[in-house]
């Protein structure tokens, strides 16, 4: 699961339970084209996506969140030298709101 983009995990754990894209698609309210574009990595999943996703491929939410976020931030920071000062930072961050 690691390897895989958030795309890749989608396609597969759809095609696992013989979900046509069309009835995915249907179910997020959304074209047939842009989820193939999410699965094929062309297109940028929305937040909204998430809980329904998890609900029709049979996914926990915390999974399905972590694969998302993780993908993101590979996709979006990965050539950062100071990649993981700005994680801790965030870490940080969120950890004082929380308390």
């Amino acid at each position: 699961m690691n390897e895989l983009s958030f795309g890749e995990y989608i396609r597969i754990r759809r095609e696992e339970l013989s979900l046509p894209l069309r009835k995915v698609a249907s179910f997020l309210d959304i074209d047939t084209s842009t989820l193939s574009k999410v699965e094929r990595g062309e297109r940028s999943a929305s937040v909204d996506y998430l809980k329904p996703l998890a609900e029709i491929l049979n996914l926990n939410l915390k999974d399905i969140q972590t694969k998302y976020i993780s993908d993101k931030i590979a996709k979006d920071f990965a050539g950062l030298e100071h990649l993981e000062d700005g994680l801790k930072d965030a870490e940080n961050k969120l950890n004082k709101k929380r308390n």
